[in-house]
């Protein structure tokens, strides 16, 4: 502290002085100021003010220091009785009735700096007399009236006089306790303070008469009954059983006081209860035995919230950053209160240290040496904490720590905003109390084991320096945050790249001013507690510009001029901030290295690189919303004759060639793992769009379902309705011009919208297969490509079959073969199904039966190949092939009871089915080679020739087919043969293609043989 101008003297028996500092230069003892958030740690007290806890707290000192010189011992008492003609004594007492030490041993041992005074130290006044007003000479104010008596010498004030004006106890009011304790004590002047319940004495013996009215009286009553309520009903230091009646009785009495005073007479019955109540309440022990001990003032936490209010009186009224003079009387005289309140050294440590921080704090932090003196304070504490167990303790000490760690954490994380130019010293004060209160609290405290696991050896290590770490950080972080807020207001239109890039700008110089504040201000004091301070809050500042930075590249889509700027202003500032790192990590037993890798560094060619990637994946982006609005809108309708291909994949393709050709464009040196990445891209992006195209359903749904086997009967009601109906039943012409008029230059032509749909779609791929090509020609040909050194690139597939686009290829080949065989199926089952599998051969075979469907397919084949472009016409026209040949097929084993043959009927299906054949032998161009035309047709015609077998011959062949493929071998006696399955793929050989030529033979020994061997019921 520095030497600050004190009074001289104070007037010793006058309250007018008194009363000026109550009323105008006063504070509160618990209050802080506005803003200093300092959480109070100990309970609140319900319905107790901070005044009337001062004013129970200077009582209970009174009575307490009753024996001390000044308090009522050695005729103390008269001294301001209204009888002494003096009025107090012109003498000003004996030497030892004042305080006259002239230094301070608890002022040095916490560090407070001495107070030079003139030699006449602190003196009253003794020329002025008091005459303390008698209530009951009918005096109208309690304030003490003054004769200036000429040439009394001035006395050395009493510690009973420097308490009560520091506890702001006007001298009325110390009239009135002295006369209550001259009372109470008659006949027992050996009564320890501690066994005298003081608000009860001081309701008995106060009478209404001795105040200035009643309101004075009844507001002074209900003070000592909520004293009273606080001690034993809320706060006790014994537990209260809810079923006390005590307890109940002293709480109704207290709640009748609310509404009026209560009667204090010696005959009152209220007044009896009360007595008996509060004695009972008071001398109550934890086991119901007998005891000698008073509780009615030790229960946590008011007695903590009295002691605390006395602690306050050691500042200077006048002065509340200067601590008394006097403070080592004063703290003596306290210790008397110990008993009464239930205090320990221990915990009075804790206390005392409470109240220099929070003096401290409360005085706006002008004065270190309180800081210092609580941090004195709390060496002792931690003293303490080693020893002391006792749970009460231990749960103040917790509450006091983490009140004070709170407040000066929430600096210390934020000491650029807390900690300015002029009192950036004050960090040296604050930081090692915070850490010392961390170390009481254990939290700063590790066990591990010692090295290489071995046991016994266990080392507790001080992780302070991680506590000093973490304020560096975060107060770095905020620090920055605010700068950033304050660049960012400067800009009007965040959001525009140019404005984005000047605040970037911006921000790296007001980073690097804050980079040579933290190193000049800051870093050589915490330099003491962290051996790489400065080092610490540079990474830390490189960190949250980077993260800022990275942000920006988010944003940013193109390598512009600007972002050019911001990237080598980055470096810039990169460059310092590891040159400070660099200087200080120079002491480090490793030169810095681990702090060095925190630093994620800016590292400006991977930023461009990773810019680039960003551009092709935004330009793939565009690609995947291409693709999403061609699976909502799609219609395959092809734009033109000369464009028989879906509109999407025009737009699909001119986009891919668009983004390759700006990908070349960039001005930096493409490499050929940048190349293989936007390949890559592109591919996936061709390939969902194949896979878009080829989902268009599958064969087999356009295949009839096989009708359950049956035999076939001659004499069936089919058979004979379809004899009768046969003259006058439309022929095939009339079929044939009920599917109504075709479309176009087709007349014929029974091709549905759906089918020419899947033309467009085959197109569609063979676009995609040629463009792709002279895609990957181009981008194979560039001369701007650099081979590439990484690993990567060598296990590429480029690499490896020397094309980018070699998957998608064979997918779209695999792709075109299923989207032609649907087509085909379609084409043949559904779109001509009339012709073929609804009416061939129904009711009987005749010759030319097949000319209607010949027709027919000579028109679609016509506008099929119309429609498609020359490079999906042969496999389109083998699809339609294999479909014909298998509809035939369909007619002849899975007709239906609609259709039954003659061993005779074969010649005629035979001559039918050359014709189908040489429809696709003599197609344009020769699409499909003869021998492929026959390799499909094998099938057919052994189907056929099955068909020209005798019966008998049939069953034979079938009986050794079926014995062969079911691993019966040689049938035995009473054997049956096995029902073949259905495979679906008929040919001669098959056991199930026989047994369907049996079932649709009409003659007698097939059907006596399928009704013999399986069952099979009859047509109806």
């Amino acid at each position: 502290m520095g030497h600050h101008s004190r009074r001289e003297s104070y007037p010793g028996t006058s309250s007018s002085r008194v009363d000026y500092y109550l009323h105008t230069g006063s504070r509160r003892l618990d209050a802080v100021p506005a803003g200093e958030d300092l959480p109070w740690p100990f309970q609140k007290l319900d319905g107790l003010g901070a005044d009337e806890v001062r004013e129970t707290a200077y009582e209970i000192f009174f009575t307490s220091c009753r024996s001390a010189p000044g308090f009522g011992g050695r005729n103390a008492l008269t001294f301001y009785s209204n009888h002494d003609g003096n009025g107090g004594g012109s003498d000003g007492g004996k030497p030892n009735q004042v305080v006259t030490k002239p230094t301070s041993r608890v002022k040095k041992a916490l560090g407070l700096k001495m107070i030079k005074r003139s030699p006449s130290r602190r003196m009253a006044s003794a020329s002025v007399v008091s005459t303390p007003s008698s209530p009951v000479a009918g005096a109208a104010s309690p304030i003490s009236h003054t004769v200036p008596l000429p040439f009394r010498p001035r006395r050395p004030m009493t510690a009973a006089e420097i308490m009560r004006q520091q506890m702001r106890v006007t001298e009325h009011d110390d009239n009135r306790l002295r006369k209550t304790l001259m009372r109470t004590l008659v006949g027992q002047m050996g009564r320890r303070a501690d066994t005298i319940i003081l608000p009860l004495e001081l309701l008995r013996h106060l009478k209404p008469s001795e105040f200035s009215d009643s309101q004075e009286y009844h507001n002074w009553q209900k003070r000592q009954l909520k004293i009273l309520e606080a001690g034993l009903l809320l706060n006790p230091s014994i537990p209260l059983d809810k079923s006390n009646t005590f307890a109940t009785r002293l709480r109704d009495i207290i709640t009748s006081s609310e509404s009026k005073p209560i009667d204090i007479g010696k005959n009152s019955d209220t007044m009896r209860t009360l007595c008996n109540s509060v004695v009972s309440l008071s001398w109550r022990s934890h086991n119901g035995t007998p005891t000698d001990v008073c509780h009615w003032a030790d229960g946590f936490p008011f007695n903590i919230h009295l002691y605390t209010s006395l602690l306050q009186s050691i500042f200077d009224i006048r002065d509340d950053t200067l601590v008394l003079g006097e403070v080592d009387e004063l703290l003596e005289l306290m210790k008397k209160t110990w008993t009464t309140l239930g205090i320990t050294l221990p915990i009075h440590n804790v206390c005392f240290t409470w109240v220099l921080f929070q003096q401290y704090i409360a005085t706006g932090q002008i004065e270190p040496d309180l800081l210092c003196a609580s941090h004195a304070m709390l060496g002792e504490v931690a003293n303490d904490a080693k020893r002391e167990k006792e749970s009460l303790y231990v749960k103040i000490l917790s509450s006091v720590l983490t009140s004070m760690q709170s407040w000066a954490e929430r600096r210390l994380l934020s000491y650029h905003d807390y900690f300015l130019r002029g009192n950036v010293g004050q960090i040296e004060s604050l930081l090692p109390l915070v850490l010392l209160a961390s170390r009481i609290s254990g939290e700063d405290l590790s066990i591990t084991d010692g090295e290489k696991g071995e046991k016994g050896d266990i080392t507790i290590v001080d992780s302070s320096g991680d506590r000093v770490d973490n304020y560096i950080r975060s107060s770095l972080k905020n620090a920055f945050d605010k700068v950033l807020e304050a660049v960012n207001s400067k800009s009007a239109a965040f959001e525009r790249n140019k404005e984005l890039s000047e605040v970037l700008l911006q921000l790296a110089q007001e980073t690097e001013v804050l980079v040579m504040k933290e190193r000049h201000h800051f870093s050589p004091i915490l330099k003491k507690w962290h051996s790489t301070a400065g080092a610490v809050a540079a990474i830390t500042l490189h960190n949250c510009y980077g993260q800022v930075l990275r942000q920006y590249i988010g944003e940013v889509t193109s390598l512009t001029t600007e972002s050019v700027q911001v990237l080598q202003r980055a470096g810039k500032l990169e460059k310092l901030i590891v040159q400070i790192v660099v200087e200080d990590s120079t002491e480090c037993e490793d030169g810095g290295k681990n702090v060095v890798r925190e630093m994620a560094p800016f590292d400006v060619d991977s930023v461009i690189l990773s810019l680039l990637g960003k551009w092709i994946d935004e330009s793939l982006n565009k690609g995947k919303e291409c693709l999403q609005r061609a699976k909502e809108t799609e219609t395959w309708n092809p734009k033109s004759k000369t464009e028989p291909y879906a509109q999407s994949a025009a737009e699909l393709m001119k986009l891919a060639t668009t983004t390759a050709e700006e990908f070349f464009q960039v001005p930096i040196a493409i490499t050929e793992d940048l190349v293989q990445d936007l390949a890559d891209g592109l591919e996936n992006l061709f390939l969902d769009y194949m896979k878009f195209v080829a989902a268009c359903g599958s064969r087999q749904s356009y295949i009839p379902m096989l009708p359950p086997l049956t035999r076939c009967n001659r004499d069936s009601k089919f058979t004979k309705l379809w004899k009768k109906a046969a003259p006058c039943g439309a022929n095939f012409q009339d079929l044939h011009h009920m599917k109504g008029a075709f479309e176009g230059h087709h007349p014929w032509s029974s091709t549905s919208r759906g089918t020419q749909r899947l033309y467009v779609r085959l197109n569609t791929l063979h676009y995609l297969l040629t463009h792709i090509h002279s895609l990957e020609k181009s981008i194979s040909m560039n001369p701007g490509i650099v081979p590439s050194n990484r690993l990567r690139f060598a296990n590429n597939r480029r690499a490896q079959s020397n094309s980018y686009f070699e998957s998608v290829n064979l997918s779209i080949l695999a792709a075109c073969q299923h989207v032609s065989e649907v087509a085909a199926y379609r084409l043949i089952f559904l779109d001509s199904s009339f012709v073929f599998y609804d009416s061939l051969y129904v009711g009987r075979v005749q010759r030319g039966q097949i000319k209607p469907a010949l027709k027919v397919l000579k028109q679609n084949l016509s506008l099929m190949t119309t429609i498609l472009t020359d490079r999906a016409q042969p496999l389109a026209m083998k699809e339609v092939m294999k479909a014909s040949f298998d509809a035939l097929l369909m007619v002849l084993l899975a007709g239906g009871h609609s259709r039954m043959f003659h061993r005779s009927d074969h010649e005629i299906i035979y001559e039918d089915f050359e014709h189908l054949k040489r429809v696709f032998s003599n197609c344009v161009d020769g699409l499909i080679a003869d021998n492929v035309v026959d390799g499909e047709a094998a099938v057919v015609e052994g189907v056929i020739a099955l068909m020209g077998q005798n019966t008998e011959q049939l069953m034979e062949d079938f009986s050794i087919v079926t014995c062969e493929s079911s691993g019966i071998g040689i049938m035995g006696n009473g054997q049956k043969l096995p029902m073949p399955p259905t495979t679906g793929k008929w040919n001669r050989a098959d056991p199930n293609t026989i047994l369907r030529v049996l079932c649709y033979r009409n003659d007698r020994a097939a059907d006596q043989f399928l009704k013999r061997t399986f069952q099979l019921a009859k047509r109806r």
